[in-house]
């Protein structure tokens, strides 16, 4: 049965010297691969490191760091009373593992030049499917793990293929029988649906707002349709060995926007492998 749990939070009070002090409460974890949200006054504008942060109608931001973010992190929020705040956010750093993974079918490993185009236009969607900046916020309502089975495989670490050092990980892994049910991890909608991408296999990216997406790939079987509004726990297909894999699991990534996100810092307990 699928759990819904709760994002741990991690409290953090901004404020500036001035006659109005402005207090922005971050929530989540300063760390490689967390997502921090929160709230500024209606109107008022935030980016970080240079790069515009959507904030809502309503003050709701939300953004992340990557796997090799750090030390620190350029916050710059410009309230509405015109009031320019600067702060330098540190990044706790983490250690990733090395994993080998032997036994794949060498074209997946290093892929032929007949896929070049092929690939040019899948990667090309996946970008476009993680690109819009929609208004709802799913993502603040909490993550569950969309399938149950053993975590094989964890975010950050890096994988050797066949003996070939390849990118880190960005995903969690969850290895089950063929056919296991895949829930969605949150709410949104699909952007994109797709039963039969060379690497990925059966690949959903759900887009959870303001930047937020998961994708879940190497899916037996895609249940639900490009464009479709779905809920947190809705089945959107089952665990296959589609693509690159060695064996069925389901591979969950998150985004924010370009950024790769860790999904097991967003589920907050730990269920027994």
């Amino acid at each position: 049965m699928i759990k819904i749990v709760q994002i741990c939070v991690a409290v953090l009070l901004f404020t500036v010297l001035s006659p109005l002090v402005h207090a922005v409460e971050l929530q989540g974890q300063l760390v490689q691969g967390g997502l921090v949200w929160g709230q500024l006054s209606p109107g008022s504008e935030m980016s970080l490191n240079g790069e515009p942060v959507k904030v809502g109608q309503e003050g709701h931001f939300v953004f992340g760091f990557g796997r090799d973010e750090g030390p620190t992190a350029s916050l710059v929020i410009l309230h509405r009373d015109g009031k320019r705040e600067e702060r330098t956010l540190r990044i706790e750093k983490r250690e990733f593992d090395i994993e080998r993974v032997d036994g794949l079918p060498p074209k997946t490993v290093t892929p032929p030049p007949e896929w070049r185009e092929r690939r040019k236009v899948e990667t090309g969607k996946v970008r476009e499917a993680r690109s819009f900046l929609a208004d709802n916020m799913h993502w603040s309502r909490g993550f569950i793990r969309p399938a149950e089975g053993r975590l094989s495989g964890f975010y950050g670490s890096q994988r050797i293929l066949n003996g070939k050092p390849r990118s880190p990980h960005y995903g969690l892994d969850i290895a089950g029988p063929t056919g296991t049910p895949v829930h969605a991890p949150a709410g949104g909608v699909v952007r994109l649906a797709v039963p039969d991408f060379l690497l990925e296999g059966g690949i959903v990216i759900i887009d959870h707002g303001f930047g937020v997406t998961s994708t879940l790939f190497h899916m037996n079987s895609v249940d639900v349709k490009e464009g479709a509004w779905i809920h947190q726990g809705d089945l959107i297909g089952t665990i296959g060995a589609t693509g690159r894999a060695s064996g069925p699991h389901v591979d969950w990534r998150v985004n924010w926007k370009n950024v790769r996100l860790d999904p097991q810092l967003l589920i907050s307990d730990s269920i027994e492998d």
